[in-house]
């Protein structure tokens, strides 16, 4: 399958590493073409794996990953294009968090509003799929890091197809048991929310190897 990945960081480092070594072919996008970073991926993940601009990456792709900065993601996705986004699903892993005063940081968005929401607002027909921003990079990519997998992961987004298909590559291709759909995409709105005590989590364990388990 080809795959666009946006961003160069090691979010996108590690789920475009991951998606090459299952056998699709990556792009990855950053602002110019010939990214050093980009460039430095490709060539460390192999055959499959190339780079490109946002919108070359956009348009590459039948399927696309936000692994942007939060901060940036809607200028990231004006960059990639509505025309190359149109009408494909969009796995939306950013998170909002504001660093302008330090650590802990705090979200550029919540209670009334998130950036999922403010992505689908603003490329409606795009099927966002808010998903995977609740954990570390490297666990999305393996949910056996953690107990073998026996924890949770939580989608939403508008399109009951698009989370359908995003269910399936959560489990089939990263190893997640157990995904809870949480309903449209105004639910980002919890799962970003959750960023601050993931934080505190992280600092009190001394580890991003943790997650959440629902007990009933």
């Amino acid at each position: 399958m080809k795959i666009a990945v946006l961003g160069t960081g090691m979010v996108g480092n590690t789920i475009g590493g991951k998606l090459v070594a299952l056998g699709h072919e990556v792009k990855m996008g950053s602002r110019t073409a010939g990214n050093e970073k980009a460039v430095e991926w490709a060539q460390k993940a192999g055959k499959g794996a190339s780079e490109g601009t946002f919108a070359d990456a956009a348009a590459f792709g039948e399927l696309v990953f936000n692994c942007s900065n939060g901060a940036a993601s809607l200028d990231v996705l004006r960059a990639a294009g509505k025309d190359n986004l149109k009408d494909k699903i969009l796995i939306d892993i950013a998170n909002p968090l504001d660093f302008s005063k330090g650590f802990p940081p705090s979200l550029l968005v919540s209670n009334t509003d998130s950036l999922g929401e403010q992505v689908q607002r603003e490329f409606p027909d795009v099927k966002v799929v808010k998903t995977l921003n609740t954990v570390n990079c490297f666990l999305m990519v393996d949910a056996s890091k953690v107990n073998g997998g026996d924890h949770d992961m939580f989608v939403c987004g508008n399109d009951a197809g698009a989370k359908g298909r995003v269910i399936e590559i959560l489990k089939g291709w990263f190893g997640w048991k157990h995904v809870t759909d949480l309903g449209d995409i105004t639910n980002a709105r919890g799962t970003e929310m959750y960023l601050p005590l993931w934080v505190r989590l992280y600092g009190a364990l001394k580890s991003a190897d943790f997650n959440i388990k629902i007990v009933r």
